[in-house]
């Protein structure tokens, strides 16, 4: 059954149409939504129909079978033509002039929806959120596998529906829907730094490492006497491993000499010597003919010194 020559037939619309993006009629505000316009013969056949308000349709591209929904805007275009946003014909892959099936259907209203931005910039805006709902206003419904374009401050933004509830085409008209967002599609995780190290044998090589540090070891330099004799023994060799037989010299005499005596005799050479002897010239400094000198020095250096005397100053008689 065929209505006024149209093609329409049944109790329902549906009616093949070539499309047109918006930019050849002046409505540049058909951008920024997902609502059509038509011919007037479809508004004709629409009215004689009990359909539910608001007017959804869907749009098949049958070359490609690709599936959208969308909404009416006005009923002002030629007989056989539809305008649509470009972004719509670019979900559909249709060209200018290419044919597409427009029928009418009933949607339910949306409960959730899942969007993913294509880049990390739209995160970027001050306030997506804001941003987003004021754009869906001029929406009438989604569909699962579209791409939207989101338009604010002369940048357009694409973001895709990968997921709807409770159908793969919901209606967001005066409904609360609950939005969720995942990661932008240019979105690179923050590498982490990888060990070569198997995370089994981690522990293990971990114990060990301390072990090879070296400790600190206190008084193990050389020894030498502040008179310039020989020592007479030698300091023990440092090792780790040794514990209590650190604090107790090897004695070379074999006399049954203590270190109290070796500190001792070096008090004493304190107090008759005079002069402390630093450095790697112990050796020689033992010549018995150098030490003579040495302290021959030292007693001259102390007779020249002045001593201090008190009261050896002139007198004078205030006579004159």
């Amino acid at each position: 059954m065929y209505f006024d020559g149209y093609g329409y037939h049944g109790t329902s619309f549906e009616q093949t149409y070539r499309c047109y993006p918006a930019s050849f009629i002046d409505k540049p505000q058909l951008e920024n939504g997902d609502k059509i316009i038509m011919p007037p013969s479809a508004l004709d056949r629409l009215a004689s129909l009990h359909i539910d308000y608001p007017m959804l349709f869907e749009l098949r591209n049958s070359a490609t079978e690709r599936v959208s929904h969308c909404g009416v805007l006005e009923f002002i275009a030629e007989e056989g033509m539809i305008y649509m946003p470009y972004w719509m014909m670019e979900n559909l892959l249709l060209q200018e002039g290419d044919i597409v099936r427009v029928k009418n259907v009933t949607l339910p209203k949306g409960t959730y929806v899942k969007l993913q931005p294509h880049t990390k910039d739209f995160l970027d805006i001050s306030n997506p959120k804001a941003i987003l709902e004021t754009t869906l206003r001029n929406f009438s419904c989604l569909t699962t596998g579209d791409s939207i374009m989101v338009a604010y401050n002369n940048k357009k933004y694409y973001i895709d529906i990968i997921e709807s509830k409770p159908s793969h085409a919901i209606s967001i008209i005066e409904t609360d829907c609950e939005v969720d967002f995942a990661p932008p599609l240019d979105y690179k995780e923050p590498e982490r730094p990888v060990t070569s190290v198997p995370s089994s044998k981690a522990p293990a090589e971990g114990e060990a490492a301390p072990v090879e540090e070296p400790k600190f070891n206190p008084f193990t330099g050389s020894g030498r006497r502040l008179d310039g004799k020989p020592l007479k023994y030698q300091p023990p060799p440092v090792s780790s491993s040794t514990g209590s037989k650190e604090k107790q010299p090897a004695v070379s005499g074999g006399g049954g000499v203590q270190p109290s005596t070796g500190s001792t005799s070096q008090s004493s050479s304190r107090q008759s010597q005079g002069k402390l002897v630093f450095g790697s010239n112990a050796n020689s400094s033992a010549d018995p003919q150098k030490q003579k000198e040495v302290a021959k020095e030292t007693k001259e250096v102390v007779k020249e010194e002045p001593k201090f005397q008190a009261f050896t100053g002139k007198k004078y008689s205030l006579k004159g």
